[in-house]
């Protein structure tokens, strides 16, 4: 368990020669016991020298691995300063001092007490041979872990090699200081750097004591899962010899084939971290197949790093045959219960023959079955205990169960549990859009191929002046309002007629009727500003991603708010978060994915982490912009409460039209809204209208229901009308065939490659885009909502598209007559 020793100068120069008030000064001649016989004198801390430092309390682990005072040698061969100052140090430290002024009494003394620090003094050659006592001391395997210091003069001259040293034993040479503080912190140093280093490597060696007389088999592995120890007790369970199985890798080892699976259930684990339980079969060196219940614990390391697995096994054995033991963990007082209602066996199991009635007797004192096992686990994630429970029910299942369960497994296990599951080669359309839309911008890359841009995303506030008020607009601009209220307003008519300033008029005037000025406390000229300053954040450039993309998805949200399921489901707070929401939700978008901005290295990926860039920086300039201008900041007159309640929500609508999320979001409002509305809905009498009302109530499923109207009201182009369709598809294509050129053009890679406008159909991208996004969300959407129009539009869009392709044709209309 040794290492060789290393050795680190402490130079004291700069330290004050004047004592530490506190710390008592050199004793008095009478005062010191010296014995001139042996020359030894242990000292002990004298009377109010309360101890201030003691490493009695170190833990290592649950382990305390020293418990009394450290122990310090001093090898001095004549009283002087440095010899006093340490003494003193010790003293004020709480350490015990021995001091030898005899050499050949110092291994004996040595060996007596094997002190934690031997500091010697290495300043007089002619009088003491420090290097040959030090060797002399480090023969000695007791020394293995004793931290030994030599002190030397101060050097005049140039610096002389420390490999005398460590050719010697030190482990670290002090130069002469004989000041009490200088000396007090060398020892503090000492006690938590390399005795305590020491300290734990003593105490490893009380651990694996411990470990090979185990009756458990047990295992340790690295990172990388290559065998680093199995104690006898593995060795005899499986048969193996300890030099056949370290270094080795967990597949070079003939076991059985389930390991990859108990990998990945680990790893599903540790990354939340929480240890496995599971049990799995297994075959020894002899071929025989083995049942075992295994614990594997991971240990982190330095930096919170994954450094090793313990895995601690348990069998069972009789005449060839296994059963599984599960240690008993007293969790709560159930336990007796379930002990006594799972002791019988189930009888389909692997075939048990007779065993001795000392096994039967240790046996009958665990729980045999997996639900008692389950029941003893800690707390974990919803998908660990799911994974859990098919391990169990694996034990005792038919091949054929076992085999579909497996699959179930490896589906579980998987990180992109929402995701869909396709051929690229059915639909490249679906694949390019799934994975530049839903990809962090990394995953095609191939070597250090990251390209750092200047390009700035930020655009330049215009000084576009202060709208008047709504009584006074335009006769163009108040007709082109007029039917706000419907599905099929027409945004690029209000678009045409406020010179691309759509959403500062749509929003004062949606704004007014929901009343958001009477909730913020704050008046129409704040709101005016406050639009003014988020609608000049926006690029106008953006043929997609500007403020008429904003003002349609603020119109979208305020027409779901209006419907009667969902004013009776969202709180007022709800409301106005949501309309907010929609309106900042794609600031200073600069018309490139989140995938662009993570493969050209801008600043906003590097500031966010590659994670959910766009979106992120979307909520918070908004909230920077509002904040910093008190003449726009709407949130001003607000409580705080309210204003960090609103505050949150705004943002968790805005990072939910995030696409790499676009699943998950839509199956937790499936299972968690549609599911139980409609479940309740059929029932009889007995489940009331207010119950139903109670769990859509709930802040949870209220989140859900933001999340998804956001989404929806983000991508409703395919459900408006077909000529508003036609025209929001030409505007993103078109800013997708600008994101490829600029990707082509600055050897970036290409995230969409199908969207190159030389080779693209646009009737086949929307036939995607409706398939793989679409058509599932609004279906659950209008399911809850009920939105007869917005169906038939999407019915009739995706027939047109689909016509446009059959005729083989690419364009966004049909040619001529």
């Amino acid at each position: 368990m040794g290492c060789a020793p290393s050795i680190h100068t402490s130079d004291n120069r700069a330290a004050s020669h004047r004592v530490d008030e506190d710390a008592p000064g050199p004793a008095p001649r009478s005062s010191q016991r010296w014995s001139t016989a042996s020359g030894l004198a242990e000292r002990q801390p004298r009377d109010g020298g309360a101890a201030k430092v003691s490493l009695a309390d170190i833990q290592f682990g649950p382990m305390r691995f020293h418990q009394d005072q450290l122990q310090v040698l001093l090898v001095f061969t004549k009283e002087d300063n440095q010899c006093n100052g340490f003494y003193r140090a010790c003293e004020k430290a709480g350490f015990k001092c021995t001091v030898i002024k005899e050499v050949q009494a110092v291994l004996a003394c040595f060996q007596d007490k094997v002190h934690d620090i031997i500091i010697i003094d290495h300043r007089h050659p002619q009088q003491l041979d420090a290097e040959a006592l030090c060797r002399s001391i480090r023969s000695s395997k007791l020394s293995e872990n004793t931290v030994i210091v030599g002190v030397v003069c101060r050097m005049d001259k140039e610096e002389v090699s420390v490999m005398p040293f460590l050719t010697a034993g030190f482990s670290r040479r002090y130069i002469e200081n004989p000041n009490i503080m200088a000396c007090y912190n060398e020892l503090l140093q000492l006690a938590f750097g390399e005795v305590r280093s020491q300290l734990k490597l003593r105490a490893c060696n009380s651990v694996f004591t411990a470990l090979e007389k185990s009756q458990e088999a047990i295992e340790i592995t690295s990172e990388d899962h290559i065998i680093q120890y199995a104690n006898p007790a593995f060795e005899t369970t499986m048969g193996y010899q300890s030099s056949e199985l370290i270094g080795k890798e967990l597949a070079q080892v003939p076991i059985n084939e389930k390991k990859g699976d108990l990998l990945d259930a680990i790893n599903s684990c540790i990354t939340i971290g929480k240890e496995w339980q599971g049990v799995y079969y297994t075959q020894k060196k002899n071929g025989e197949n083995i049942q075992q219940n295994v614990k594997i614990i991971p240990v982190i390391g330095q930096g919170g790093k994954i450094r090793h697995y313990v895995s601690i096994i348990r069998v069972c054995n009789g005449n060839n045959k296994v059963e599984t033991i599960t240690e008993c963990i007293q969790t709560d007082s159930q336990t007796d219960n379930q002990t006594g209602k799972h002791k019988d066996r189930r009888k389909n199991s692997l075939e048990v023959k007779a065993v001795s009635s000392k096994t039967n007797e240790v046996c009958n004192q665990r729980r045999h079955s997996s639900l008692a096992r389950i029941h003893s686990m800690m707390i974990e994630a919803p998908i660990t205990k799911v994974i859990n429970i098919i391990n169990a029910a694996q034990e005792n299942s038919p091949v054929p169960v076992t085999e579909a369960l497996n699959r179930v497994l490896e589906i579980l296990r998987t990180t992109e549990l929402y995701s869909p599951q396709f051929n690229a080669e059915d639909d490249p359309h679906a694949t390019d859009l799934v994975g530049g839309l839903m990809s962090d911008g990394l995953r095609r890359f191939s070597g250090n191929e990251y390209v750092l841009t200047t390009r700035n995303l930020q655009s330049s506030s215009s000084n576009v002046s202060i709208p008047l008020c709504l009584h006074d607009i335009s006769p163009r601009i108040t007709l082109a309002m007029e039917n706000d209220q419907l599905w099929d307003f027409d945004i690029f008519e209000l678009e045409a007629a406020t010179q691309k300033r759509p959403l500062i008029y749509l929003g004062l005037k949606t704004f007014a009727r929901f009343g958001i000025c009477e909730f913020l406390q704050c008046s129409e000229a704040t709101l005016r500003s406050w639009f003014q300053l988020i609608e000049a954040n926006y690029h106008p450039c953006n043929p997609y991603h500007n403020s008429t993309h904003a003002a349609d998805v603020l119109h979208a949200t305020a027409y779901f708010l209006s419907r009667d399921k969902i004013k009776e489901t969202l709180d007022r707070i709800d409301e106005v978060a949501a309309l907010i929401a929609a309106a900042i939700h794609d600031v200073d978008h600069p018309g490139r994915t989140n995938s662009f901005l993570c493969n050209s290295g801008s600043e906003l990926a590097v500031l966010y982490n590659d994670t959910a860039v766009l979106e992120s920086h979307h909520a918070a300039l908004a909230f920077q912009l509002t904040l910093e201008n008190d003449k726009c900041n709407i949130f001003k007159s607000m409580e705080r409460n309210d204003y960090r309640t609103l505050r949150q929500s705004v943002i968790d609508m805005v990072l939910a039209t995030e696409m790499t999320r676009h699943f998950e979001h839509v199956n937790k409002f499936i299972n968690s809204i549609n599911k139980p509305v409609v479940v309740q809905d059929d029932e009889e009498a007995s489940k009331s209208q207010e119950s139903i009302d109670s769990m859509l109530k709930t802040p949870e499923n209220r989140a859900l229901i933001k999340r998804m109207m956001i989404k929806c009201s983000d991508v409703s182009n395919p459900c408006r009308p077909l000529d508003h369709c036609i025209e929001w598809a030409a505007r993103i294509s078109e800013e997708y065939f600008s994101q490829t050129d600029e990707e082509k053009q600055l050897d970036l890679p290409v995230v969409m490659p199908v969207f190159d406008r030389n080779t693209c159909s646009i009737p086949k991208a929307q036939i995607s885009f409706i398939d793989f996004f679409i058509t599932d969300m609004f279906d659950a959407w209008d399911a809850f909502v009920d939105l007869p129009d917005l169906m038939q539009h999407l019915d009739d869009n995706f027939k047109y598209w689909k016509g446009l392709d059959e005729k083989k044709l690419r364009s966004l209309r049909p040619p001529p007559e």
